[in-house]
């Protein structure tokens, strides 16, 4: 029985600062594989990297890392490149009153804000350097100091990272500090991209119908077999968010009965018409070696069988139903091949060759008579 596909959604506009997708599903083998790691990962007190392009749903894993450890504090997410670089310092550390011009009251930070729970840095490469110093000194200590004041705060907070840039070439560059990489970088959680994730494209897809339909007091349409087809072969270099926002302009400009290829428009207002099935460059080994991990990921009892038949089948199929050039094709021999094909059902038995088969038959030399030549 396939695994029910497990759907992460924020609800609300909790965290303003936080520009994020709004779900993520765990329906495609490389996310059921990320969602146990998770699982395993969540319980205890380490810092955690999320690595994923934009619009993946890296506040969605935090969220979720979150929600299974033991932290009874709340979640509180930063986008570290929304953040005024003036006032980024006083928004993690908080300040005192009169600390500096328009400090008109006492404030805690961010950190104080999380304590007993979860502190979520989004585009944490953004942090600028200073800063990075004493977020570092935070981490090693755990305690803060406000602006304009010298007492420490101890805090209690997991802190839960996220980048979309490689940040060993930051550290590189000498825009990342090494040290502070490091006390990050105890977990890291690699999120894929939805391209890599082909199996959750349509249960995205289909959730985000439900909600926006909701919204307009609508039916939910269907989509079509055509339909899903682009979405699928669609790479989304927007991910999550892309999905989404194409969803939802579907639903406004169909029927609202089903959506059809031509409701969608994808990066650059290119319609599905216009949008050719991306090319590979990759080896084609590589690819099936890739594949292969996928299916391993959930395997079958019949797995193997499958992958028999598939290969046979179109290597057969490739040489237009020659046997001999088939078997030379896979580098095996034509009496191998036929009992291949003969396992699998892709080769019609032999006709009855019987004398009372034969008899009011007239043949002639050299006719052909076994079945699949």
């Amino acid at each position: 029985m396939a695994e029910r596909p497990t759907l992460l959604a924020l609800q609300g506009d909790v965290q303003p600062l936080s520009i994020r997708a709004k779900a993520l599903v765990f329906a495609d083998p490389a996310s059921r594989q990320l969602l146990h790691y998770l699982e395993r990962l969540a319980p205890s007190e380490a810092p955690v990297l999320i690595i994923g392009e934009t619009g993946t749903g890296k506040e969605l894993v935090a969220r979720h890392v979150h929600h299974l450890s033991a932290r009874k504090g709340p979640f509180v997410a930063v986008n570290c490149g929304a953040i005024s670089e003036h006032l980024a310092e006083s928004e993690l550390f908080g300040h005192e009153q009169g600390a500096f011009t328009g400090a008109v009251g006492r404030r805690e930070g961010w950190f104080e804000a999380a304590h007993g729970g979860t502190l979520f840095l989004d585009e944490i490469g953004d942090l600028p350097l200073p800063l990075q110093v004493k977020l570092l000194r935070v981490l090693q200590e755990r305690e803060v100091v406000r602006i304009g004041s010298r007492k420490a705060i101890p805090v209690d907070v997991r802190l839960v990272a996220a980048t979309n840039v490689d940040l060993d070439q930051a550290v590189s560059a000498g825009h990342f500090r090494l040290d502070l990489l490091y006390r990050l970088n105890i977990a890291q959680v690699r999120l894929p991209p939805l391209r890599e994730r082909i199996g959750d494209i349509l249960p995205l897809a289909e959730y985000f119908l439900g909600v926006y339909a909701q919204r307009l007091g609508a039916a939910v349409p269907a989509l079509s077999d055509a339909t899903c087809q682009a979405l699928i072969r669609y790479p989304w270099p927007g991910n999550i968010r892309e999905l989404e926002n194409v969803i939802h302009f579907a639903l406004l400009v169909s029927s609202g009965e089903t959506i059809q290829p031509e409701h969608l428009k994808f990066s650059g207002g290119l319609s599905v018409a216009s949008q050719a099935a991306p090319v590979s460059d990759e080896v084609p080994l590589a690819a099936i070696a890739r594949q292969l991990d996928r299916l391993f990921a959930a395997p079958g009892e019949t797995l193997f069988d499958e992958l028999e038949q598939l290969i046979v089948e179109r290597a057969y199929k490739h040489s237009r139903y020659n046997q001999v050039r088939a078997a030379e094709l896979l580098g095996i021999t034509r009496n191998v091949l036929r009992t291949l094909l003969k396992r699998h059902g892709l080769l019609e038995p032999a006709p009855d060759l019987s004398r009372a088969a034969l008899s009011g038959v007239k043949s002639s030399a050299g006719t052909a008579i076994y079945a699949g030549k």
